[in-house]
């Protein structure tokens, strides 16, 4: 078993560490501190083909694989958890789950502009009073011909303000036999009339980054923008979470690094009693058990991006893989704080936004909680991945670069 990354791995993550540590790193507490995005972030990201890494040239693409992905996210959230966001929103959500489920001319039609950077996307599944339980959800449309209308409200959506499509789960049918079952799945164009969006403030972390809502008011969309057949939406929406749940998982990895490198730094410079605090046992504790978690972390969705890139489902390992680095990552953020002593509890270091945005991970895309059950389904088996209509294409580099 060889763990060494290919050259075109090695390549994909020195570009994104160079983006991310050259342009964003020097910028980025001055936008944390005025809650507000980067003007300039998107199209920066989009004109450096990050927007479109792991997807085919023929679609947009880079034609790179997973694990370049996962690569590009722990090195965007080692500086800042906003700039993996947008990954996991825009290519998880939105555009991987495009790539799996949309017909070609649904690919041609909208997941050229967004491999390309040239649109915007973000996935909208999550409504006021419904996060986990998305068989719950209200937003709903009705069948006029050609068309559906759709009303309702989504609520806790990344890029809500700044997206110019949006992957949209909500109610077709009737709920009476199975809750899941009355689901479908739409492309959404956010310019269309009878859209409103808006942004969401005073969140504690990911304050550089947009999070809003929603609102359809009998907003059109052709049946052309449904992404699988009347009723796929809960199939649909659990690729989804795979997607945007690796992302997360691996972005995690990065501020788990992050918090780590800041930690050894700060150890070996601060002295006290006449030695730098690094020599003292306990401050070795709180460093041995971050790196030991970033390897644990990085091993972990580097194995569900080798899956993927076999073209197998991987729910159980991503899961997995979500829940151990976003746990890990708030720790590590923690521990990073009391090293620091005081001035870690100041915006003077890094490491108290790290655990800002370090909390929020263990609650989107789906909770800790939520991993759990998974886990334990899958351990008691009493959950099996069962095969789906569009199963997510192997990685074929001869095909996917040319």
């Amino acid at each position: 078993m060889d763990f060494t990354l290919s050259d075109e791995h090695s390549m994909t993550q020195k570009m994104v560490r160079d983006f991310a540590q050259k342009e964003v790193a020097p910028v980025i507490k001055e936008y944390d501190r005025k809650q507000e995005p980067i003007p300039w972030l998107l199209e920066r990201m989009g004109e450096l083909g990050i927007l479109g890494i792991c997807f085919p040239v023929r679609y947009g693409g880079q034609g790179m694989d997973y694990i370049s992905l996962g690569l590009a996210c722990e090195e965007l959230e080692a500086v800042d958890t906003t700039l993996r966001v947008v990954m996991s929103v825009h290519v998880g959500l939105c555009a991987g789950t495009l790539f799996q489920w949309g017909t070609e001319e649904q690919k041609q039609k909208f997941l050229v502009p967004l491999a390309q950077g040239e649109k915007v996307g973000c996935g909208a599944f999550t409504e006021p009073g419904m996060g986990s339980d998305v068989a719950a959800m209200r937003t709903h449309a009705e069948r006029d011909g050609d068309h559906y209308i759709l009303n309702g409200e989504k609520m806790w959506i990344s890029l809500a303000s700044l997206a110019d499509y949006a992957l949209v789960t909500l109610l077709t049918g009737s709920k009476a036999t199975k809750p899941s079952a009355g689901l479908s799945t739409f492309i959404v164009d956010l310019h269309s009339p009878g859209v409103k969006t808006g942004d969401i403030h005073g969140k504690l972390g990911v304050r550089a980054g947009s999070t809003g809502w929603i609102n359809f008011q009998d907003v059109r969309v052709p049946v052309a923008n449904r992404i699988g057949e009347e009723g796929e939406g809960f199939k649909v929406t659990m690729s989804a979470f795979d997607h945007g749940r690796y992302t997360v998982g691996s972005g995690a990895t990065g501020l788990v690094r992050a918090a780590l490198e800041a930690s050894v730094k700060y150890a070996k410079e601060r002295t006290t009693f006449g030695k730098p605090i690094a020599e003292y046992q306990l401050i070795q504790e709180k460093i041995a058990r971050m790196s030991q978690d970033y390897e644990i972390a990085r091993l972990l969705y580097l194995r569900a991006g080798w899956l993927q890139n076999q073209g197998e489902r991987c729910t159980r390992e991503i899961s997995m893989c979500k829940k151990f680095a976003t746990e890990v990552s708030f720790n590590a953020a923690n521990d990073a704080i009391q090293i620091h002593g005081a001035y870690g509890f100041s915006d003077e270091y890094d490491v108290e936004r790290y655990l800002r945005n370090a909390r929020g991970a263990v609650i989107y895309e789906g909770s800790s909680e939520i991993q759990t059950l998974i886990q334990a389904g899958y351990a008691l088996g009493e959950r099996t991945d069962r095969p789906l209509r569009c199963e997510l294409p192997r990685y074929d580099p001869e095909i996917w670069q040319s």
